[in-house]
């Protein structure tokens, strides 16, 4: 056994306390063996937190982690116009390599803000895991399907595509991903498509996640066209099981929330992305009080435009308690409750929690800041102050994946320089 010692820090409990310990990890096994004093000389190699805040490591529930190539390039557009006019033709030039250059430097980016794990809906699936593979990541992947643009035999071969990397890809990186299938949304694939297929996902034992409720405009079709909300019809269709996870919720009603409790559906919140969209305030504080599963997501950098989970705890206090019109709603406790623990139970991660025998996924906070000064509360600087740049060892399935600010399993320089390459050329054939 290979052990590593996290010593001399301020150590975030699943309880929401904070107390100095040390951690001790097996490596070989990629779990926590113990949380406690005096266990610096108990490692086999160690890992300096002093004057730190040992976390969970941050779990991002909905991205699109290739879109870091489209960064900036589609910006102040609502949602429909901003897909029609602008992604989806781009996306209509990706290639393989694009993709796994975009993987790439979602993946450093995601490394360097404190993220070990992430569910992501794109396509070209095998580039990303190739990368997930590559830079030690924790994953959920699936390939995302629009069926409205297209006939028939090649919407039906894409939602076999969706569901037979599900099948193919679980499992991958030593267990380090997972799948689930993933038509993009309720509006965008058609009705005859989910009826199909949805059952078929079921029989692959595999989860559904999907966009819902985004926009005012994407609940108003399914209740003319069916006379009923959105979640109501995606319930019919079999698509709100507690293994499924939705992204966004932001135009949901009482009785949709209501669905989303009682069948243990997850929801993945996207604050900075509904902001830029404009797509509204979701009711995150009435969601909780009910009982609602909700975790946090960045969505793509496109529409963020960064993957700093961070950022999107603090925005989802503040866009929370701007919501329910309640300086109370959305705590920081809370809030570090969605960043963590609360995303991997959205979507099916066993991560998110500092314990004996959890998986070994954790971010170190470096305290040692002007705007992390002075220390009354922790949990309170982890929700409102702290950033990204703030992170300075990253650690997935017991592996040092940064360690003092140097990512250790991707070329930061070589990452960076390939995924420019990979814009340019992709922007440009896009506007020829």
């Amino acid at each position: 056994m290979t052990t590593l010692s996290i010593t001399g820090g301020h150590v975030l409990l699943p309880d929401a306390t904070v107390t100095r310990a040390d951690v001790l990890i097996d490596q070989d096994a990629g779990s926590i063996l113990e949380i406690g004093p005096s266990l610096a000389g108990d490692g086999d190699e160690t890992l300096d937190a002093s004057n730190s805040l040992v976390t969970p490591g941050f779990v991002n529930g909905h991205c699109h982690v290739a879109m870091t190539l489209l960064r900036g390039y589609a910006d102040d557009k609502p949602l429909d116009a901003w897909l029609r006019e602008d992604i989806w033709p781009a996306e209509e030039e990706l290639t393989a390599a694009d993709v796994r250059a975009g993987a790439e430097l979602g993946l450093l980016e995601m490394i360097k803000s404190g993220t070990t794990g992430f569910a992501d809906m794109y396509f070209r699936v095998p580039e990303i895991a190739a990368a997930v593979e590559e830079a030690g990541l924790r994953a959920r992947l699936g390939h995302g399907v629009v069926t409205v643009v297209k006939d028939d035999a090649g919407a039906r071969s894409d939602m076999q595509t969706s569901l037979e990397i599900a099948r193919e890809y679980d499992g991958a990186a030593d267990g380090r991903i997972s799948t689930a299938f993933m038509p993009h949304s309720l509006t965008t694939v058609d009705e005859e498509y989910l009826e199909e297929f949805v059952p078929k996902a079921r029989e692959a034992g595999v989860p559904i996640h999907y966009h819902a409720n985004e926009t005012a405009d994407e609940v108003a079709p399914i209740v003319e066209e069916h006379d009923v909300r959105p979640l109501t019809y995606a319930a019919e269709r079999g698509m709100l099981e507690s293994e499924d996870f939705i992204a966004h919720g932001v135009h949901v009603d009482e009785r949709e929330i209501e669905l989303l409790a009682e069948t243990g559906t997850g929801v993945i919140h996207c604050p900075a992305s509904n902001m830029k969209l404009a797509s509204g305030m979701a009711p995150i504080q009435r969601m909780l009080e009910a009982g609602v599963t909700v975790g946090l997501g960045t969505d793509g950098a496109a529409s963020n435009n960064d993957l700093s989970m961070l950022d999107e705890a603090r925005d989802a206090a503040m866009l929370g308690k701007l919501a329910a019109e309640d300086a109370s709603a959305v705590p920081a406790e809370a809030v570090v409750e969605l960043l963590t623990s609360a995303s991997a139970d959205a979507i099916g991660l066993e991560s998110g929690r500092l314990e004996e025998g959890a998986p070994a996924d954790l971010a170190v906070i470096d305290l040692e800041q002007p705007h992390l000064t002075p220390r009354h509360d922790l949990v309170s600087h982890l929700a409102y102050a702290a950033a990204a740049a703030d992170v300075r060892h990253t650690i997935c399935d017991g592996r040092v994946l940064m360690r003092d600010r140097e990512v250790r399993t991707l070329d930061e320089g070589a990452v960076r320089t390939r995924a420019l390459e990979a814009a340019e050329s992709l922007v440009g054939r896009a506007t020829d």
